[in-house]
C-alpha cells in the first residue's frame, strides 16, 4: 500500500458547533466499512478522556497517535467541533499530513443564536469559525488538500453533497447510509443535549428554528458575528460547488 493510500485511511471532519456535523456523522455511522468516532478531541477537552476501539485515551497527543495507528489497518472517520481548542495538533505534522481533512461550514448568523440558546453565556471563541480557519490553514501549510463543504448544500442536496465528499476523499459512496433508525447513540452520549434533533431524525433534512436572541437584537451576539464572518467567508469561497 502506498503512503498516499495510508494517509487517506484517516478521514477528519472539522466544523464549528451547530453546523450539522453530527447529522453528517450519523450518516457515516451507518457504514460498516468505517470506524466512526464522535468528537474525540472535544471529549478529552471537556471530560478528560475519550474511547477509541475500546481504549481509554486521556490526551490529545495520545489520541493522534492512536488514530494514526488504527488507520494503518482500517479506515477511521472522526468529526470534531471547534468550540473546543486543541493546539497540540499544530505541532503534529504527521497528523496534519496523515489524513484527509474536511471542513463543514454554516453561516455564523445561524450558528450563534443556536449555540446561545443552549449556552447563554457562550464566549467569542466558541463560535469556532476562526479556529476552524486556523486548522484549514495548518493543513494547507503542510501540503495537504483540505475539502470544504457547505452544510446548506448538505441539508438541501444530501446525496449530491455526500457523493462529492466521498469522491474528494476517495471513499466509496453509499446512498443507503443517508437513512437510519431514530434514537440516541452511545457515540454522542457525552454531549447528548447538543444532539437532540439528530437523535429524533431518520434522514438528512432541513429544520427551521427561531430564537429569542439573534445577532440582530443582541449586541454581544452581533459582535461575535462580525468577528467570525471573515473566516467563514474565506472558507465559503473555497467550498466544493455541489450541483
Amino acid at each position: 500500500m502506498s503512503a498516499t493510500a495510508d494517509r487517506r485511511s484517516l478521514l477528519a471532519l472539522w466544523s464549528a458547533p451547530r453546523s450539522r456535523s453530527t447529522v453528517f456523522f450519523r450518516a457515516m455511522l451507518e457504514r460498516q466499512d468505517l470506524l466512526s468516532l464522535h468528537e474525540p478531541f472535544c471529549n478529552i477537552v471537556n471530560d478528560g478522556r475519550t474511547e477509541v476501539g475500546g481504549r481509554g485515551i486521556h490526551s490529545t497527543d495520545a489520541l493522534m497517535d492512536v488514530l494514526l495507528e488504527i488507520s494503518e489497518e482500517r479506515t477511521v472517520f472522526f468529526k470534531d467541533t471547534t468550540d473546543c481548542q486543541y493546539d497540540a495538533i499544530f505541532e503534529r505534522q504527521d497528523f496534519l499530513k496523515g489524513g484527509r481533512h474536511a471542513f463543514l461550514l454554516r453561516d455564523p448568523r445561524e450558528i450563534i443564536p443556536s449555540f446561545a440558546a443552549i449556552k447563554p453565556d457562550m464566549a467569542l471563541h466558541e463560535v469556532g469559525l476562526e479556529y476552524l480557519h486556523r486548522i484549514y490553514r495548518a493543513v494547507l501549510e503542510v501540503g495537504g488538500d483540505p475539502v470544504v463543504l457547505d452544510s446548506d448544500d448538505f441539508v438541501d442536496r444530501p446525496e449530491a453533497t455526500v457523493r462529492a465528499y466521498c469522491e474528494a476523499v476517495d471513499l466509496p459512496f453509499r446512498g443507503d447510509a443517508l437513512r437510519w433508525r431514530p434514537g440516541e447513540r452511545s457515540e454522542w452520549r457525552q454531549s447528548a443535549r447538543w444532539h437532540t434533533d439528530v437523535s429524533a431524525s431518520s434522514t438528512v433534512e432541513r429544520r427551521q428554528r427561531t430564537y429569542e436572541r439573534t445577532i440582530d437584537n443582541d449586541p454581544s451576539l452581533r459582535r461575535f458575528y462580525e468577528h467570525h464572518l471573515p473566516f467563514y467567508a474565506d472558507l465559503w469561497e473555497r467550498r466544493i460547488r455541489v450541483v
